[in-house]
């Protein structure tokens, strides 16, 4: 399995869907919302030197290889057949995310083996109860979406994604805003770089934000683009909150024992 598919569980095959076509959480680009400056510049699709890793591209025609052993995954490292649960390690040189068995999962768990070249991506999943975003807070970023996901690069800085059923694509980022919304919420600066990210989802009555291991947001992505159907989504709006629904289950409280 190729792709964002395999970041989604029990994935099957789906109508590739278009890049105009809105996500879930998000309007189609340059619907203005509350707290968005109506001029703003629309979103762009991310640039290959932006901060999210990339990943083999979904074939054209959205199809799961038929061949059973191409359907086997194996670890990018050395070969070996994986698990379906298993782990991920970022080529920080090349901007790139692949799977790992266990043994090699844990040989880069250490951040100084292959020259730090090679990063295994952590298993945090972390919120911060006591201190929660606001709305007005969220506005101030200015960005038309209902969530979004922000990852910093130790090479190119801090970037700012949404997902649709293009896949990731970049959001412009107040830098300023986001670092008042830092000094007032220690979780939003914790993330490691490169290998977490801050995953933010906002709702008519309240605002979650969460650190999470960067192939979570891959999850999301590829949930995005593989179930969205026609202008309202179809079942991706079920398939979206059930993910939400495991971030909440899995996060534990930011200062105990992270």
């Amino acid at each position: 399995m190729t792709g964002l598919r395999r970041f989604v569980k029990g994935a099957s095959p789906a109508n590739t869907p278009t890049a105009d076509t809105p996500t879930a959480d998000t309007p189609p680009a340059g619907t203005p919302t509350a707290g968005t400056p109506p001029a703003s510049p629309s979103p762009t699709a991310a640039p290959a030197n932006s901060a999210i890793p990339a990943t083999n591209t979904l074939p054209a025609n959205g199809a799961v290889p038929t061949n059973a052993a191409a359907a086997v995954e194996k670890c990018e490292m050395c070969g070996a057949a994986l698990a379906p649960t298993h782990g991920h390690i970022v080529d920080i040189e090349h901007r790139s995310l692949m799977c790992a068995c266990r043994p090699c999962f844990l040989l880069f768990t250490h951040g100084n083996t292959a020259g730090g070249r090679y990063r295994a991506v952590p298993q945090r999943y972390l919120h911060d109860p006591d201190s929660p975003l606001t709305r007005a807070e969220w506005e101030r970023l200015g960005i038309p979406v209902g969530s979004a996901f922000f990852l910093r690069g130790e090479a190119t800085g801090l970037a700012g994604f949404y997902p649709s059923p293009a896949g990731a694509t970049q959001c412009l980022l107040d830098l300023d805003a986001w670092a008042e919304l830092t000094a007032r919420h220690p979780l939003l600066a914790a993330a490691e770089p490169d290998l977490e990210a801050i995953l933010i989802r906002v709702s008519a009555d309240h605002v979650e934000s969460y650190l999470v291991p960067i192939d979570a947001c891959y999850q999301l992505v590829g949930t995005v683009r593989l179930h969205w159907k026609g202008f309202d989504g179809g079942d991706a709006r079920e398939r979206i909150a059930e993910f939400f629904d495991g971030i909440r289950e899995r996060a534990q409280a930011f200062g105990a024992g992270d």
